[in-house]
């Protein structure tokens, strides 16, 4: 990895850390240059990712010392690098679960909407202060954070400013668990635990066939869904499982 980006190997999880504690985490080309090289081919026996960060804060966002004077063409493909990196996260081969503390800003929220669960420890504060700065989100937050909190939500913190706490992003839609301080990463590594242990066909289903049908009109997502389940249903792990539940081997779903 980078001197921005660790990765420690926990058996089949993976644990990558934003490294620039004295930045608030904030990302760099380089940084995010390392996560899509990442996860572009993680390691093999990883099943599954916590994304976590040194310090105090998850991502203060784009790194601003790096914003340099480019021209229009140079701007977009600065952010089409973003959305590619980000893409790699969304549609890639292993589940991500993020741990949210602290500054949750800017271009650190939509890096955090690009992973697959999020778990925020009561420190986590969110914001697009992209719109009081005469800027406007460029990796991927106008797709993904609307289709957490609604357009309305976002419309309201790229035009006052305004700064949503642990509890009210979790209200909102941000994230999936909220935590106490400190419990961020112990939580987040038990769900990518219960996650690297998933059928592989179900891990691609949930992560390539669904976010698709549910972008699909109804009657291609009802055929897509209906393909997938045949596939993930013949296959011999599935074939298993359902065996052991019959035969009394697996435990129900309980409270």
């Amino acid at each position: 990895m980078t001197s921005t980006l660790h990765l420690e190997l926990h058996d089949d999880v993976a644990v990558l850390r934003l490294s620039r504690p004295k930045k608030r985490n904030a990302l760099d080309d380089a940084t995010v240059l390392a996560l899509e090289a990442f996860f572009s081919a993680p390691p093999a026996e990883v099943k599954a990712v916590v994304l976590d960060a040194e310090g105090d804060h998850f991502s203060a966002g784009l790194d601003l010392s790096e914003l340099t004077e480019r021209d229009a063409f140079e701007g977009l493909q600065h952010s089409m690098m973003w959305h590619r990196a980000f893409e790699r996260i969304e549609r890639g081969r292993v589940p991500v679960v993020a741990v949210l503390k602290g500054a949750v800003i800017g271009g650190g929220l939509e890096l955090a909407s690009a992973t697959h669960i999020r778990v925020a420890e009561s420190t986590a504060f969110y914001a697009l202060p992209e719109g009081q700065r005469g800027l406007f989100v460029g990796g991927g937050g106008s797709v993904r954070v609307p289709r957490l909190i609604g357009a309305h939500r976002m419309t309201d913190l790229m035009l006052t400013g305004r700064v949503l706490d642990a509890d009210e992003g979790h209200a909102a839609g941000l994230s999936h668990y909220r935590v106490g301080p400190g419990e961020g990463l112990e939580h987040a590594l038990g769900l990518a635990r219960k996650i690297a242990a998933a059928s592989p066909i179900t891990t691609f289903a949930v992560l390539q066939a669904l976010p698709r049908i549910a972008e699909a009109n109804p009657a291609e997502g009802y055929l897509l869904e209906a393909l997938m389940a045949a596939v993930a249903s013949g296959s011999a792990e599935a074939q298993d499982r359902m065996r052991a539940f019959l035969d009394k081997r697996a435990a129900k779903v309980a409270r």
